[in-house]
């Protein structure tokens, strides 16, 4: 998902003894392939059009968008409805604009810049944690009949979206300092941010990089224990880069902290944004990534965690109708048990891609059998 906000502009395992999840099969009956979109069908439904006759039988909508009458829209077309929650996007509410505490700071005692169209706030943070949390539970309470909440922007700051992404050694501010010296044993020298990150570089890097992903795994532990207190047949799932463990040594779970191990026990659903195009790659890398992950991380022949990959049909760069059409074909292969799109709106716009949609969803209804 993500590259979004522009889009959208035109419509601590440190509590190591917290209890775990509950069970898994509380989650609902689920068709056997999930044909989703990505986005408000605002557009698509202005033309006429109707979610069913397209095949669709899930839809992602960003959660500021959401409303009854969309749910019940949506519902009428028989699509189950999930919300996307930017977990850790500091630009919503200008919370950190308005809460410099918040601001990430990286290894030299600076302010990080923004990113494109994301400014990641310190996760360690307790403002902003409470913030979202409360946003979360608003959301829920508004609408208390969604099938799930995706969660997006879990990760430290960094913009990964790009044939050239932008990493940032992230966070040294008071907050994270604290915590990590809590989490880990470790006292830090005294001096200056630079002093001390450049101690932590040369003497405690894995215990900083473990430390990390379990301040992004207590965040998806206490969004799901709020989500499955609402509703235990609720699911939760998850927007991630499409990296494997070695691409750019290792830098997804170094730079970004993401371990998807260290996640699975609170996601329902993983949905790697395969943008093939956006990141500099061919179609054919959306199977060769189903294939990895699902062979990776062991999936369940049933039950969870599942797969469901989000593809791009956005165009930027260009998507011609016929290389959209595979990507859903790829993305929805293998060990996947769903597939979306970024995003409706970039389908609705191009008559090529609404056909290609229409004909690979109604194909895998029919192989499926789920009638939906």
């Amino acid at each position: 998902m993500r590259w979004h906000l522009a889009l959208l502009a035109g419509l601590t395992l440190s509590q190591s003894g917290s209890a775990q999840p509950e069970a898994t099969s509380m989650a609902p009956d689920l068709p056997p392939m999930i044909r989703g979109t990505y986005g408000h069908p605002a557009s698509f439904w202005k033309q006429g059009l109707k979610l069913d006759d397209y095949g669709v039988n899930a839809v992602f909508i960003h959660g500021a968008s959401l409303d009854t009458q969309t749910v019940e829209r949506a519902r009428a077309e028989g699509c189950l409805v999930f919300a996307e929650f930017a977990t850790l996007n500091g630009q919503y509410g200008d919370y950190v604009a308005r809460h410099p505490e918040a601001h990430p700071v990286d290894d030299m005692g600076k302010e990080v810049e923004p990113a494109t169209w994301f400014l990641g706030a310190c996760p360690t943070d307790p403002g902003f944690r409470a913030f979202r949390m409360q946003a979360l539970r608003d959301l829920l309470a508004e609408l208390p009949s969604l099938d799930g909440v995706w969660m997006d922007y879990l990760h430290w700051h960094a913009q990964f979206e790009d044939p050239y992404p932008i990493f940032v050694k992230t966070c040294f501010n008071e907050s994270c300092r604290a915590t990590f010296q809590q989490h880990s044993g470790i006292t830090l020298p005294e001096g200056t941010i630079e002093e001390q990150s450049s101690w932590i570089f040369m003497h405690a890097a894995r215990e900083w990089e473990d430390w990390r992903v379990s301040v992004l795994a207590d965040w998806a532990r206490e969004i799901h224990q709020i989500v499955k207190q609402h509703n235990p047949q609720a699911l939760v799932g998850n927007y991630q880069v499409a990296w494997k463990d070695e691409d750019l040594a290792g830098v997804r779970r170094r730079c970004l902290g993401l371990d998807f191990s260290a996640l699975s026990p609170y996601v329902d659903v993983f949905s790697p944004m395969i943008y093939h195009g956006r990141s500099g790659k061919t179609p054919e890398y959306v199977r060769e990534y189903v294939d990895y992950f699902a062979a990776h991380f062991d999936l369940p022949a049933d039950g969870f965690p599942r797969l469901w990959p989000i593809v791009q049909a956005h165009d930027e760069p260009r998507v011609e109708p016929e290389e959209f059409a595979r990507v859903l074909k790829d993305g929805s292969s293998g060990g996947s048990s769903g597939v979306m799109m970024f995003t409706l709106d970039s389908v609705t716009k191009d008559p090529g891609k609404l056909e290609a949609m229409r004909r690979v969803y109604l194909q895998l209804s029919a192989t499926t059998g789920d009638g939906q």
